[in-house]
């Protein structure tokens, strides 16, 4: 269904003030995925509107709950549309097989090939990423200075994509990537690979031994995750040298960060991807700039 790309600005480019009738808008989102009852999202969003005046309603649209497949995506944002939402946040499973139903993308959404926010637009849809400028700003404050040539990414999935992307553009020259699907993961490496010229992009061969060699990894998949326990590695594998990000956020601590504190690794945890990705969406859904450092110590009290 997407009918054209229109040369639009990156999503970490959108409205910095609120129109003049923002107060008096009612703004109704939801976020469609699998087993997102844990998900902080509505709260996030929900507060921050009241804080600048606006009143709107953040609605979990659980495929899981609703005993629902990734089939009913089509019905789902087309019934958003016609009840009045503003938008929808996409989440696991739904960020690429949400593309066929969009009538433009975002240049950032465009190059990552993942949606993870929908804003309808009168009767269009446009597809918008801020999962990578979710990821890049947490890691630029807490891992700024921390050695990034090789990099391994576990995960080739919406998520994996947007992060891949994030880590290329922090200045990674080596990644690796690592997903069950090895066709997902050959597709992605090949479009990083065309996009991103000076750095070298491939999937992993030996696992194990790629960790050795690697900077930092990166947990781009659910596992680690409140109904996907367990880790992507072996824990086992890591050293203390190793920088260790994570994109799960419920709960704050996987089994993943839990292994690699204990081994005296630096480590970031989901919860400022979490907040970033919001922010972004916040402005696409409403046109008014929240506030970042108030978000996030909302989010970090609602899971401490």
């Amino acid at each position: 269904m997407i009918a054209s790309h229109g040369g639009r600005k990156s999503d970490m480019d959108v409205p910095k003030t609120a129109p003049a009738s923002a107060a008096s808008r009612k703004v109704l989102v939801g976020l469609i995925g699998e087993g997102i009852q844990g998900s902080r999202s509505p709260a996030m969003h929900e507060e921050e509107a009241r804080n600048v005046g606006l009143s709107l309603h953040y609605q979990l649209i659980d495929l899981v709950r609703a005993g629902r497949s990734i089939d009913a995506l089509p019905l789902l944002i087309e019934a958003a549309q016609v009840m009045g939402f503003a938008g929808l946040n996409i989440t696991h499973p739904c960020k690429q097989a949400v593309l066929p139903l969009l009538d433009d993308l975002s240049d950032d959404a465009q190059a990552i090939g993942a949606v993870n926010t929908v804003v309808f637009d009168g009767r269009r849809r446009v597809g918008h990423n801020t999962d990578w400028s979710g990821f890049a700003m947490p890691f630029r404050t807490r891992l700024g200075d921390a050695a990034r040539e090789r990099v391994v990414l576990f995960g080739a999935g919406g998520a994996g994509a947007a992060v891949a992307h994030a880590v290329l553009t922090l200045g990674a020259r080596d990644l690796s990537i690592v997903d069950p699907d090895a066709a997902k993961a050959s597709a992605l490496a090949a479009n990083l690979g065309s996009r991103f010229k000076d750095a070298r992009v491939h999937v992993a061969g030996a696992v194990r031994d790629e960790v050795s060699k690697a900077d930092g990894l990166i947990n781009a998949t659910p596992i680690g995750m409140t109904g996907h326990p367990g880790s992507p590695l072996d824990p086992a594998w890591l050293r203390e040298r190793l920088w260790v990000a994570e994109i799960v956020y419920f709960p704050l601590e996987t089994e993943l960060l839990r292994a690699a504190r204990s081994r005296g690794c630096r480590t970031l945890d989901g919860g400022g991807m979490a907040v970033w990705q919001a922010v972004g969406a916040f402005k696409l859904f409403t046109g008014v700039e929240p506030d970042a450092v108030r978000m996030e110590q909302h989010f970090r009290h609602l899971v401490s």
